[in-house]
């Protein structure tokens, strides 16, 4: 059997992108509706997860690697906070229609052909008033290097995310250089797509 690399790069004891939550949804979670459940896509070893819940959200996690989301777990009794978990690929999982008040995507890289289906799903997947959080690295990230993907089919640009999101409404949404230091994961300067959508009453 093939290992999940993802399962590899979480199996240390420490947390490969640290325990703090990413700064983008920091600083934009008060804009998802409170109330309601929050779905974080790829979330890995459950930081933002965390930090959500730690904002009395209703948070569910998901990701493809059960080592990350075990650790997630842990960092949530840690927190003083409970999530829930869902080991599963995006692409077969299906989004729940209508359901979430919040969907977050922090660094959550799918290939070029499944990303629109991924990102339609997203947008049907949201209730009225439903907000979607995410940061990206786009392809000029490659010239860094400071983390992400190594491909550029596997991020997107703002071009892109306005096409297919086009049925939100953009509350936040740029292409920008940052510094980004998380765990060991990622660590200096970026090249990121930023977004911030609200699904129309």
């Amino acid at each position: 059997m093939t290992r999940n690399p993802w399962d590899e790069r979480y199996g240390s004891d420490d947390y490969f992108y640290g325990t703090d939550p990413n700064d983008f949804l920091r600083e934009h979670a008060a804009e998802i509706p409170a109330g309601g459940e929050v779905l974080c896509l790829g979330e890995g070893e459950g930081r933002n997860a965390a930090f959500l819940a730690g904002l009395g959200r209703r948070v569910t996690a998901l990701d493809q690697s059960g080592v990350g989301l075990d650790k997630a777990m842990r960092l949530a009794a840690a927190k003083g906070v409970q999530i829930d978990t869902v080991v599963a690929d995006l692409e077969h999982y299906r989004i729940d229609p209508a359901r979430w008040s919040g969907i977050v995507s922090i660094w959550c890289h799918l290939p070029s052909a499944l990303r629109p289906a991924v990102h339609r799903q997203i947008v049907s997947g949201l209730s009225p008033g439903g907000v979607l959080v995410m940061e990206s690295y786009t392809p000029q990230q490659l010239a860094f290097g400071t983390g992400g993907p190594r491909s550029a089919d596997l991020m997107p640009t703002l071009n892109e995310l306005r096409r297919d999101f086009v049925e939100l409404e953009f509350l936040h949404a740029e292409e920008r250089e940052r510094v980004v230091a998380e765990g060991r994961g990622h660590h200096g300067p970026s090249a990121v797509v930023q977004l911030v959508a609200r699904k129309p009453i």
